[in-house]
């Protein structure tokens, strides 16, 4: 994978509104340097990509024109794989981060409406005063503690602390009843303390190794060892409220930082500092099954997707696509598909 990036990349600082942009690399790519580009499933990317694509979307990188003139070629885009190359130049975008490509899904966990010893651990809602609080705010382990009882705030309630803990990391969940229905329930707000991995915590304290940090060995760990493995959890002092979200036919994934529905295999999670929201971006990774070379839309954010090099892979909902996600920590390469006039004042030709 790392061997296609070989030629010297153009160091840009870029001034946008009189803001410094964070340091990054920009290296033109031809589509014949996308390995497997030509085998894609284009229709495929093209069907998550009309689902973002609107007008007026302004970022660091790209103008209102940019996008009006991307969602105006789509209304016509017949031959999938001809709209992307016309309308798109690839751009390797790189900084001081190192390449990593890990997975999430949408848990499908068992809920209740009502407190019982047996679902006993609250989804929050946000606190009024949150808003206006100063950050950091009270940490999870305060929150865990009952710092929020009885103010009538909770959603649901769950009846496994690990698989609680892990709707957090994950930020979007589809809760059964007891009663048999399914609410779908979305990111809201945090409380505004950074994100601290419990996984590393693990490995630099010899609890497990390096190679075997997996969200289902810590879900094992956790269980096996009670009440130290929900102390654990508290290492992450963040912590994600929830919202109740309407509005999504069962087969859709949840909603995006676009506020629309991510597509299993084809939504990626980036940092938006390098790569605007919407973009197209092809990915080179691998899977537990063998690489992974495909045509994503980035379409959410995370708060552990940091760096040009940095997404979170989509993989659908429940928990097969959970046992996926969980085994996906590979290094690979992002390529941004922009905008063919914002490529060229980025890039000016020589």
């Amino acid at each position: 994978v790392f061997a296609r990036v070989g030629l010297a990349a153009a160091a840009v600082c870029l001034m946008v509104a009189g803001a410094v942009m964070a340091d990054a690399s920009y290296q033109r790519l031809s589509y014949a340097e996308l390995s497997g580009w030509s085998d894609d499933d284009h229709a495929a990317a093209l069907a998550a990509f009309r689902r973002t694509c609107r007008p007026g979307r302004e970022s660091p990188l790209l103008v209102d024109q940019d996008w009006d003139g991307v969602c105006a070629a789509l209304e016509h885009a017949y031959d999938p794989k001809a709209f992307f190359e016309a309308t798109f130049e690839p751009v390797l975008i790189t900084n001081d981060t190192d390449a990593l490509f890990t997975g999430y899904f949408e848990p499908e966990l068992r809920a209740s409406r009502t407190f019982s010893p047996r679902f006993r651990h609250p989804l929050y809602r946000p606190p009024p005063e949150l808003a206006g609080a100063a950050k950091p705010w009270l940490s999870r382990g305060e929150i865990e503690g009952g710092a929020l009882e009885g103010r009538g705030l909770e959603i649901a309630w769950l009846e496994d602390p690990v698989e609680s803990f892990f709707l957090h990391i994950q930020g979007s969940g589809r809760l059964r009843l007891t009663d048999g229905s399914v609410l779908r329930v979305g990111y809201a707000a945090r409380n505004g303390h950074s994100y601290r991995s419990v996984g590393k915590r693990l490995a630099e304290l010899g609890i497990m190794s390096v190679h075997k940090v997996s969200a289902g060995n810590i879900k094992r760990w956790v269980r096996d060892n009670p009440g130290t493995g929900e102390e654990m959890l508290n290492y992450n002092r963040s912590y994600i409220f929830f919202r109740e979200v309407e509005g999504l036919a069962p087969e859709d994934g949840p909603r995006g930082a676009l506020n629309r529905p991510v597509t299993a295999g084809r939504s990626v999670a980036i940092d938006n500092r390098f790569t605007p929201l919407g973009l197209p971006v092809w990915v080179e990774t691998e899977t537990r099954d063998g690489p992974l070379n495909r045509l994503m839309i980035a379409q959410d954010v995370g708060s552990a997707i940091k760096g040009a090099q940095r997404a979170d892979i989509f993989f659908g909902s429940g928990s097969d696509a959970g046992r996926i996600a969980g085994s996906q920590r590979y290094p690979g390469r992002l390529i941004t598909f922009l905008p063919r006039q914002a490529a060229a004042r980025l890039l000016p030709s020589d």
